[in-house]
């Protein structure tokens, strides 16, 4: 497994294909929601590729203001879920903040997901919200 952080277009069109599956067809989330204002062509996505170039899990990485960074639209295709690629994809966005001098990382999760973020170092920082009327909840990490 390979992992690429960039916006070149064919990344962005890899991280989009990951999402369009997992999200859209798979959890039949509209279009219209999961495809935001925040998909501009020059954002920066981590992508994992198969060693066949196949792109598999995918992470969206977002800046709040000078110090925060939000990583966001977190996926792994099905049939690669178990790997740990999600974490990694995490790590991968966190190690991009920090080379850009981000020292925080804000994440909204679903509730579904709470325990997955608190397992790469998150803690609990708001009271549990509807987003795109999923229940959700923010967590924070000081990257370091």
């Amino acid at each position: 497994m390979k992992f690429h952080t960039g916006s070149e277009p064919w990344n962005h069109a890899a991280a989009l294909y990951v999402r369009m599956n997992v999200f859209v067809l798979e959890r039949t989330i509209a279009m219209e929601d999961e495809f935001d204002d925040n998909d501009e062509s020059d954002r920066v996505y981590v992508v994992a590729y198969t060693d066949d170039n196949q792109p598999v899990a995918t992470g969206r990485f977002q800046t709040v203001d000078d110090t925060t960074m939000r990583p966001g639209r977190i996926a792994t295709l099905k049939e690669y879920r178990g790997q740990h690629l999600g974490a990694q994809i995490i790590k991968a966005l966190e190690e991009y903040g920090l080379a850009h001098g981000y020292t925080k990382s804000v994440i909204h999760s679903e509730m579904t997901a709470k325990g997955f973020y608190e397992r790469q170092g998150y803690q609990v920082s708001s009271e549990p919200y509807e987003e795109d009327g999923v229940p959700a909840i923010t967590l924070t990490k000081t990257l370091s």
